[in-house]
């Protein structure tokens, strides 16, 4: 491996590192610095972390690999992040921002419902931070697999830890640096971080596609099109092949923001309410442009592998192959560093989110009750880490795919939170009763599904992804158990 790309790669390492000392002078002294940055978030550095956070490795390589496998047919899961996304920040941005301080200063999503609806407040709180750390786990995990991918892709027999496999020295080196920076800054390391690694994803998904369409052996997107219509002429229809259960699963993946707890905490700790049109404005910018770009390397390295003859065994890691290959290797260190940012951004934001779930929702709640700020902060940084390891058990196996843990992830969050979030900052009859059904139902629903194997096919016809059926079952929950029942001194009118 060329010592180029080992100077990126520890200049990237040292620069994450060095955001996290930082961060650990500027905001770590109390509960709601360590999880929450005071709130002190510009809109820049909100807007950019919540897309970091959201996009993770499945940006550079599950889109890329869907891409390079079904063709445009796969960008519909793009569209219907871009869509949900849009309406995230519309909907629930500015209300949560507002409903989360007006409720007690809640500086976690268990807290905020359990402030909520106060008569079921220790059953909210308990059972969303459950499904947090589970689905966490999960989801963490598929981040350490993108990074056990990128070095067992790019640095095979280099790294040597132990006669650990390549596979799981990149798992336990990512999640090694994350662990420091996120545990020594917390959440404001974690934010200022996710800017940065923000701005290296988006560069990164703008050269990377240029160079593989009009770099040499690229041929421009003329050839490019006639080379995937004589592979398949599907690869370049929206439509042909897809049916209405294939297209309807792609974009529902929208509905999935409207619950994702290491997404919608940034919402909490934007400076002020002024502040949310501006970060939308940013952040759905950053979106369409990385969302273009991952779409474009996914689709337009199918034609340049065919043009010159590549193998490409694992179509996942399409981006690590390309950056090898096409670029000088400070370059090339550079976009290996972009994947990392990737990776590195959404497990921290996860990590940080559990951590604080376990730390409010369950030591502080039940251990502990009068435990100091500084005490809460260090019982934080040992739960970061204890999830952590956690995850890095799931992503043992090589074998994982990163668009698989993901799809399940997002879904049960999704379906356990989305509906929720919605309801309780837009309809007043929204209770406790009808809140904790809501999670319950959204939650067995999904992971229901996937047991029995429907998100792969479904009454003899394709599957349909998990969070369509879990979705709806929690929405009407909701709304059924909240109708049926009274909780007194809980119908607040806060729809704004």
């Amino acid at each position: 491996m060329a010592i180029g790309v080992w100077i990126s790669l520890i200049a990237y390492f040292v620069l994450m590192i060095g955001i996290g000392l930082y961060a650990m002078r500027k905001a770590t002294s109390t509960s709601e610095d360590y999880m929450l940055g005071g709130r002190t978030l510009s809109p820049k550095v909100a807007a950019l972390s919540a897309g970091a956070s959201d996009m993770s490795g499945w940006l550079l390589l599950g889109l890329p690999g869907a891409m390079f496998v079904s063709g445009l047919g796969s960008a519909w899961i793009g569209i219907g992040l871009f869509v949900g996304a849009f309406f995230n920040w519309v909907l629930v941005a500015p209300r949560l921002r507002e409903q989360t301080v007006h409720y007690g200063n809640a500086i976690t999503i268990p807290a905020f419902l359990a402030n909520r609806f106060p008569t079921r407040s220790l059953s909210l709180r308990t059972v969303s931070a459950i499904v947090i750390v589970i689905f966490f786990s999960v989801y963490t995990a598929s981040g350490l697999v993108a990074g056990g991918k990128l070095f067992e892709s790019a640095f095979a027999g280099i790294v040597n830890i132990g006669g650990m496999s390549d596979y799981g020295a990149g798992v336990l080196i990512t999640l090694g640096v994350v662990l420091v920076y996120t545990v020594v800054g917390g959440f404001l390391a974690v934010s200022m971080t996710d800017f940065v690694q923000g701005c290296i994803m988006m560069l990164a998904l703008v050269i990377m596609p240029a160079v593989v369409l009009f770099g040499e052996g690229g041929g421009g997107y003329s050839q490019a099109s006639q080379t995937l219509n004589e592979v398949d002429p599907t690869l370049l229809s929206w439509t042909e092949g897809l049916t209405f259960i294939g297209w309807l699963s792609a974009v529902t993946w929208g509905l999935g923001y409207f619950g994702q707890p290491h997404i919608i905490v940034r919402f909490m700790a934007i400076r002020t309410l002024k502040d949310v049109p501006i970060a939308r404005n940013i952040g759905m910018s950053w979106m369409a442009i990385s969302l273009i770009g991952a779409v474009s390397l996914g689709i337009f390295g199918r034609a340049y592998a065919v043009r010159n003859g590549m193998n490409v065994e694992d179509p996942e890691t399409i981006f690590i192959i390309l950056a090898e290959l096409l670029f000088h290797p400070l370059i090339t260190g550079f976009l290996y560093a972009a994947l990392l940012a990737a990776v590195m951004s959404t497990i921290s934001s996860q990590l940080l989110v559990a951590s604080s779930s376990l730390t409010e929702d369950f030591y502080r709640l039940f251990l502990r009750k009068e435990a100091t700020d500084k005490e809460c902060v260090n019982v934080g940084r040992v739960s970061v880490v204890l999830v952590g390891l956690i995850a890095a058990v799931i992503a043992s196996d090589p074998d994982s795919q990163v668009l698989g843990l993901v799809s399940n992830a997002w879904a049960g969050f999704g379906a356990a939170f989305g509906p929720l979030i919605i309801l309780s900052l837009m309809w007043s009859r929204t209770n406790g009763a009808g809140a904790i059904a809501g999670m319950v139902v959204g939650a067995a629903t999904v992971m229901i599904w996937i047991a029995l194997g429907w998100n792969a096919s479904f009454m003899g016809g394709p599957g349909v992804y998990e969070i369509i059926p879990g979705f709806i079952a929690a929405f009407i929950a909701i709304l059924a158990v909240s109708s049926a029942t009274a909780d007194a001194g809980e119908y607040q009118h806060i729809a704004r």
